[in-house]
């Protein structure tokens, strides 16, 4: 591992002024995802800018019943929360199922959002990857896919996004709480992630030195029936091969309101807002949710291996509401 300088902020203003100083510095909070990329040579940050004794640790209900969530709440204690358990289980239930204890006792709100992909060929040096070294190829394009993505990919990127809280808070329309050079603002979570296009190493849309301190979730009753459901090769500590994020609100038989979003099928957590709106306003069934997913998937372009993300996508889409609907499964 190559050596670097290790830096506790007083502040969140000092941790901000360092990392944009610093071209090669990065942010340390659970280190779950960036030791191990240490390790691998694939980041060698020169500083790593310790933010875990900031003041970011707590979870707060707000006046107007949403929550606040700090940057450095580990998953297993937001996991457990009586508030996010009660009003939020689609968030419960996606921490529930992303890695391990272990390691969900140290990975942090902000860093799960901030975890880099999981593709192979970016994670080992010796092959081309234009997130890890821009300008070098995609040798998954044409190589061992079975994991990457089938919407909104690009010739330079077929790496999906990791997380499954992500997915969770795209369904809740969460807004994130950052701090950059300029200040404090608000960025709604639909608007963090970047597509690929020609600049895959361009993950998200925060400015560099930019801190995630806190995550917002409104105040959303129909939240209360919503679930998280992961398809993966394995019972735990695995990384999905599908997942969907679903809240559920219905007035009798009619579908009132509906949230959909999909993991592993992209370069972001994917909100189905052509689902929803096939959903909307229609008596439940699950014919109509797997037309729904079917016309949410319609521009997939799967890559040689994945093909079969597309029924499992509309498969898990039907399990969960009919879940929700309290349908029988067939």
């Amino acid at each position: 591992m190559k050596p670097f300088r290790y830096h506790r902020p007083a502040d969140v203003a000092d941790a901000v002024a360092v990392l944009a100083a610093e071209p090669q510095a990065a942010y340390l909070a659970g280190g779950t995802n960036l030791v191990d990329l240490m390790k691998l040579g694939v980041q060698r940050p020169d500083v790593l800018v310790d933010v875990n004794r900031l003041p970011l640790d707590t979870v707060e209900e707000l006046p107007d019943g949403g929550l606040r969530i700090g940057a450095t709440v580990r998953n297993s204690h937001l996991a457990a929360h009586p508030t996010v358990r009660r009003d939020y289980p689609v968030l419960t239930r996606a921490l529930l199922s992303a890695a391990s204890g272990q390691l969900r006792n140290m990975a942090t709100t902000g860093g799960n959002l901030l975890q880099r992909t999981r593709c192979p060929y970016f994670q080992d040096t010796t092959k081309a990857c234009n997130k890890r070294d821009p300008g070098s190829g995609c040798a998954a394009l044409h190589g061992v896919n079975r994991d990457l993505a089938v919407l909104d990919w690009s010739e330079q990127c077929v790496a999906t996004n990791p997380s499954d809280m992500a997915v969770a808070l795209a369904a809740l329309d969460a807004v994130v709480e950052v701090h950059d050079t300029d200040g404090v603002r608000d960025v709604p979570l639909a608007e963090l992630y970047r597509s690929p296009g020609a600049h895959p190493d361009r993950e998200t849309t925060l400015p560099r030195g930019a801190l995630i301190t806190a995550v917002r979730l409104p105040a959303l009753p129909a939240a209360r029936r919503s679930t998280y459901l992961k398809a993966r090769d394995r019972a735990s500590f695995a990384f999905a091969a599908g997942s969907v994020a679903a809240v559920l609100d219905l007035d009798g038989d009619v579908i009132r309101d509906v949230r959909l979003a999909y993991g592993a099928l992209a370069h972001r957590p994917w909100r189905a807002y052509r689902a929803e709106q096939e959903l909307r306003g229609h008596p439940f069934s699950p014919e109509l949710v797997a037309r729904a997913a079917d016309a949410e998937l319609a521009e997939a372009r799967p890559l040689s291996e994945n093909g079969f993300k597309l029924p499992l996508t509309r498969s898990i889409t039907v399990r969960v509401l009919n879940g929700l609907a309290g349908r029988a499964q067939s």
